[in-house]
């Protein structure tokens, strides 16, 4: 059965995507090839008719229908021509390379299912023996009609499928807007909970006599903490934007826990302009730290980028309990899951959320980001 427009979305394997068939709509277009087959078939009559010969009774009925019905059965090649080469802009080679190879196994598919159909319905309708012609003069007049069926279908597919985009990209910004309203009151009360504020105002307090700078640096830093968390309206900012919010944070939690909490930075080169979603690296830090504030033992909290693959990688490791131990952080632990949606919106499945453990056996986040999303 033929795809349809409105089908789901594509089945993809190892980077090729195939077009998903649903029954209804594949009735539907079958009633539509049926219909054109029958208005070409009559336009055929007319055309022998008009030019004085006499009508071979239903024949040029069949051969309409059955070309028609044919190109529906053959649709899906054009169809994963489409969805694996849309247009132009994934690269003019690739373009040609798939639309070339997806026309020759169009038109040789559709020939292949048209004239072997014809002969057992010629016997079983008592026509005799049907004749397909000289197949010097019948290829080439097949190929050209394909041409146009082919580029019709094509066209339309293509139409269909930047309409689809563009409602999923809405939905998705739609989803996103909330999801980012929920991010920023998180902000303050999950990520910048009260406990957290509460110990950052009574750090400053604690230090506010003794050395002034000092005291101006860390409300410096809490007021963008604050500022950013309550301003920023984009689901996305820069590496270098991010490093600089976590940074106001690191330094309050310096502050506080002293040399308990020591944070390393190893930034590659060169992706300052990669876009990472607002506050992940405070949400992984404070989810370092917050689980393992009970221990003893001095806690390392070590932030990496770098390139990796198709894309780079954000990775945020401690040296503490892991994963595999219980935590007595309280709350409801919802900030790796929450990371997890923004990033399914914005990226549509293509970034990822890791959990590991670390070589000490502390817990590893990374986050893997299409290289696209750079800047």
């Amino acid at each position: 059965m033929s795809p349809s427009p409105s089908e789901d979305a594509p089945v993809s394997t190892a980077g090729w995507q195939w077009p998903r068939i649903r029954a209804r709509p594949a009735l539907a277009l079958f009633c539509l090839f049926l219909g054109i087959g029958l208005v070409n078939g009559l336009t055929v009559c007319l055309t022998i008719l008009g030019n004085g010969g006499t009508v071979p009774g239903l024949e040029p009925f069949l051969w309409e229908i059955t070309g028609a019905l044919a190109v529906w059965v053959v649709l899906p090649v054009a169809q994963t021509a489409v969805l694996n080469a849309p247009g132009p802009r994934v690269g003019w080679a690739r373009f040609g390379v798939i639309h070339v190879a997806g026309f020759a196994l169009f038109t040789s598919l559709h020939i292949l299912v048209m004239v072997p159909l014809r002969y057992p319905l010629y016997r079983l309708l008592g026509w005799g023996e049907y004749d397909y012609g000289a197949l010097a003069f019948r290829i080439p007049m097949e190929v050209l009609k394909d041409v146009i069926a082919y580029s019709a279908g094509a066209t339309l597919w293509s139409f269909v499928n930047d309409w689809r985009a563009r409602q999923a990209q809405a939905l998705r910004e739609s989803s996103l807007e909330s999801e980012l309203r929920a991010a920023r009151l998180q902000a303050l009360t999950g990520q910048l909970h009260p406990h957290f504020l509460f110990n950052a105002l009574n750090t400053i307090s604690a230090v506010m006599y003794e050395d002034l700078a000092r005291t101006d640096r860390m409300l410096s830093d809490l007021g963008g903490l604050l500022r950013a968390s309550l301003e920023r309206q984009e689901a996305t900012w820069t590496l270098a934007e991010e490093r600089a919010h976590a940074e106001r944070f690191v330094a309050l939690l310096t502050a506080r826990f002293g040399e308990r909490v020591t944070v390393r930075w190893d930034m590659a080169p060169g992706l300052d302009g990669a876009r990472v979603p607002c506050f992940a690296l405070q949400a992984l830090v404070e989810n370092a730290v917050k689980h393992n504030q009970d221990r003893r033992e001095a806690l390392e909290v070590r932030i990496r980028a770098r390139e990796d693959g198709a894309g780079w990688r954000l990775e945020v490791e401690d040296t503490g309990r892991g994963f595999a131990e219980s935590s007595p952080a309280a709350g409801p632990g919802v900030g790796l899951t929450h990371l997890e949606r923004i990033l399914a919106l914005l990226h549509g499945g293509r970034a990822r959320l890791e959990r590991g453990r670390g070589p000490e056996g502390g817990a590893r986040v990374s986050l893997w980001l299409p290289r696209e999303v750079t800047a």
